[in-house]
């Protein structure tokens, strides 16, 4: 039997494996702009399904058998969001406000505000996806098996970044070890974040851990208005709403059917 703390880590590490898979496609195979916003319009509507059902929920429900009511959970909601906007206001000073995004023209504007803004993309990654492998680590502690809804989701938001950000380093002259080596590093990085996530809060008293769900799902909902609906949107027009329902609706259904 696989420890729990290391079955976090490798669930972790499986939807951070989307950013090189993301990757070696932008590099190698480089998709269409309209396939690439109608993935990230999909992932949008399942990471919002799992934040809703998956982590608010949860956090209202260990909230409320914690006897902390609702406080806990709005403070660490808007909390979350507060600290990924200002992180996510610096690092597009930096570079990387645009790491979502397959259109080359935003590309370029990143480019031009930085020259080398390679550090500014892996580091906007780990803004996104270190809440997102926590999360993924603390929803195997009451030992239910992992919230597969949750991975899913972190994996397709994955994809188109890492999609994107490779087109935009070989435009700057990169080397194809460096952008591989790089992505690498960060999906290690997102499953040690799932494994210290687990460690870090068993045993932890169910208020604690419902804050820790609630700043992540206000973290995430932030990254996916702020990074994912604008690419959405500008690729795929009119349709973004329904892949975006759909997506939602897909991420629903399984959760009910895990039951």
């Amino acid at each position: 039997m696989i420890p729990l703390a290391v079955q976090a880590g490798l669930w972790g590490l499986l939807s951070g494996s989307a950013l090189l898979i993301g990757a070696l496609a932008g590099w190698f195979a480089p998709l269409s702009r309209r396939t690439i916003a109608a993935v990230m319009g999909f992932g949008a509507g399942v990471l919002i399904s799992a934040l809703s059902f998956d982590l608010m929920d949860e956090a209202w429900r260990r909230s409320s058998e914690a006897g902390s009511g609702f406080a806990p959970v709005a403070y660490g909601f808007l909390g979350g969001a507060a600290l990924f906007t200002l992180c996510n206001f610096a690092l597009g000073l930096w570079g990387a406000r645009h790491r979502k995004r397959s259109q080359a023209q935003h590309r370029a504007e990143d480019t031009t505000r930085r020259a080398n803004n390679s550090g500014a993309l892996a580091l906007g990654a780990l803004l996104d996806g270190i809440p997102e492998s926590i999360v993924i680590g603390v929803s195997l502690l009451e030992g239910r098996g992992v919230g597969l809804v949750a991975v899913i989701a972190v994996f397709l938001s994955n994809l188109p970044e890492g999609l994107s950000s490779a087109a935009g380093m070989k435009a700057e002259g990169r080397k194809a070890r460096f952008v591989f080596l790089l992505w690498g590093a960060v999906a290690l990085i997102a499953g040690l974040s799932a494994f210290f996530g687990y460690l870090a809060f068993a045993g932890a008293p169910p208020g604690l851990i419902a804050a820790v769900q609630a700043v992540a799902a206000g973290a995430i909902l932030a990254m996916i208005v702020d990074t994912m609906v604008p690419e959405a949107f500008e690729g795929t027009h009119d349709f973004a709403g329904l892949i975006a329902v759909t997506g939602f609706l897909t991420a629903f259904a399984l959760s009910k059917l895990a039951v």
